[in-house]
């Protein structure tokens, strides 16, 4: 490898390297679907009672094989390009496809999209990884890795590279484009080639009429509205069943049981519910599954939107269920589903109304309203549903509704469900570029210790020597455990460290003084920049979380950082 880097330049390497990147998520696209749809086969025949064996299959893969939390794909490599310089760990690119392939082909309640964008971006952390490339270089590759997998399993190449845009790498160049384009495209053939041309949700849609463009808006505000619903409730579900069920098999058989028996009564909510997504698109709101107990409101008017209903606020919950309980799965194929029966529902109560709109054109735009608002990318909304569906005829509605959608759900939500956490922990690389450059700084790398160590019972007499030698300003004080007690600064000293009674009569605990605050190891850096806002001194003293003295951090440390890391991002 190391050869083959010294030959070919980087930009010409990653060009290179993203076609193959692009190769290997579509290649596990296509056996990401294969695999759901072999296992889905025979499942179908107990629905209600296989996802509680493929959560088990799963649970046990991870705990045993994989060990390792690999869970919410999106997230994950939105923490390793924020805090783990793009590296994402090796065994990524087969465990989170076998484990989400037998989780939804058993029928558990989640999608495959962000499990095979983990994949995806995995293969371009490691391959980026593998032939030695700059930090920039790997994230490009994770970038190319993320977009070639949502091409792949949606052929749909441009909305892999806005989904990576919008959602991923928020600071990117023009020069990366090139490579993530030839990944997308690459990985995108290679679906077309063994999943055939044929587009994933293809639908009869009706002609667009402008006088619907009011019932449009108000499915934007409905969309906008129930995303809040989803990612926080979602969130707030995912947390409490952590807190209540700490042992991961009782959690699992719990799980287990709520899901099935939702599943029992709502056959929609098996898998990830693109049978019943794609009735809906074709005009028809007949559930797959007649076997249901609730069928009976599915012969009544007003009973459709019903039942629908309460499979939309469910499938929040037997989504959560699912990986909750050991399974592996996204909110991505959630998402969509969710968002077409906000628009079916919609549009089947203003037709039972008296008026007349076209269900499956509602179902198709309320698809990219709820993505708008559940992760905050519009583009990436309005043009992956247009590509998958072949809606471009629809292009207005969708723009509208996604834009409604996005604002509706900014008005109270900053973040979208993948940044949500990450936003918390301060890890979360932003637009802003001051923020990403704070975000990307770590307070242990502008550490420095050249500052000479003196003991807390010393006399002036004792560290005179070296202090004479020394061309610090500042001494930081220990005990003998070595933890910090305060610091001792040149003007402290200066006045008696020329007269003889002096030296022997003051001990170094007599001088010191505490400093104007401290920082801790681990602490973000827009904390730390925050402390010295406050205090206005040049330099703090670094402690662990038990106060043993690291060394001191300072303003022109900082600076000098910032700089680089500016600089690098502004190039990227």
């Amino acid at each position: 490898m190391s050869s083959i880097r010294a030959k070919i330049s980087e930009s010409t390497l990653l060009l290179i390297l993203s076609l193959f990147v692009g190769l290997c998520a579509g290649g596990a696209a296509v056996v990401l679907e294969k695999a759901i749809k072999f296992l889905q086969h025979f499942s179908h025949q107990a629905y209600y009672i296989f996802p509680a064996v493929g959560m088990l299959l799963s649970a046990l893969l991870l705990r045993f094989v994989v060990r390792d939390n690999i869970s919410h794909g999106v997230t994950k490599v939105l923490t390793a390009v924020s805090r783990n310089e793009s590296r994402i760990k090796g065994h990524n690119m087969w465990s989170s496809l076998l484990t989400s392939a037998i989780t939804i082909g058993f029928g558990g309640s989640v999608g495959a999209e962000a499990p095979i964008v983990y994949t995806g971006a995995a293969f371009g952390s490691n391959i980026g990884s593998r032939f030695r490339l700059s930090h920039r270089g790997v994230k490009v590759l994770v970038g190319c890795g993320a977009a070639a997998a949502i091409a792949g399993i949606f052929k749909a190449p441009l909305a892999g590279v806005l989904f990576t845009l919008e959602i991923l790498l928020f600071n990117i160049s023009m020069s990366s484009m090139m490579p993530l384009l030839v990944s997308t495209l690459s990985a995108t053939v290679v679906s077309y080639i063994f999943l055939g041309t044929d587009s994933p949700f293809s639908c009869k849609l009706a002609a667009f009429n402008m006088g619907n463009l009011p019932y449009y808006l108000l499915l934007g505000v409905l969309c906008g509205t129930f995303s809040r619903y989803f990612t926080n409730f979602t969130l707030w579900l995912e947390d409490r069943l952590q807190k209540d069920f700490r042992n991961p098999w009782i959690k699992w058989l719990a799980c287990s049981a709520g899901l099935c028996l939702l599943i029992y009564l709502f056959p929609p909510l098996f898998g990830e519910g693109y049978d019943s997504l794609g009735l809906l698109l074709n005009g028809t709101g007949e559930t797959p599954f007649a076997a249901s107990p609730l069928s009976m409101l599915m012969r009544s008017g007003w009973g459709v939107p019903l039942f629908f209903v309460l499979v939309l606020f469910l499938k929040v919950l037997s989504m959560t269920f699912t990986n909750a309980g050991g399974g592996v799965g996204g909110t991505f194929g959630p998402t969509l589903f969710e968002g077409a029966l906000v628009g079916f529902i919609l549009a089947r109560c203003i037709n039972l109304a008296g008026f007349s709109v076209p269900e499956q054109n509602f179902a198709l735009v309320g698809m990219a309203g709820l993505m708008a608002g559940v992760m905050q990318a519009p583009m990436t909304a309005i043009f992956l549903i247009a590509e998958i569906t072949g809606g471009y005829d629809l292009l207005l509605p969708l723009i509208l509704c996604a834009t409604v959608s996005y604002g509706v759900t900014r008005i109270k939500e900053r973040y979208s469900i993948y940044t949500k956490r990450i936003a918390q922990s301060g890890d979360l690389l932003t637009h802003d570029n001051d923020q990403a450059v704070l975000t990307l700084l770590q307070t242990r790398d502008l550490i420095r210790d050249k500052y000479p160590r003196i003991s807390l019972d010393a006399s002036l007499q004792d560290i005179s020597k070296l202090v004479s030698e020394s061309t610090v300003a500042v001494f930081p004080v220990l005990d003998t455990n070595g933890k910090f007690r305060g610091m001792l600064e040149m003007d402290d000293i200066r006045k008696h460290i020329f007269e003889p009674d002096s030296l022997s009569r003051f001990k170094v605990r007599d001088l010191m003084h505490s400093p104007a605050d401290h920082v801790y190891e681990d602490e973000k850096m827009e904390s730390v920049m925050r402390k010295f806002d406050r205090t206005d001194v040049w330099r703090l003293p670094v402690l662990t979380r038990e106060g043993i003295y690291l060394g001191f951090i300072s303003r022109s440390r900082i600076l000098a950082a910032y700089r680089q890391e500016l600089k690098q991002i502004t190039e990227d």
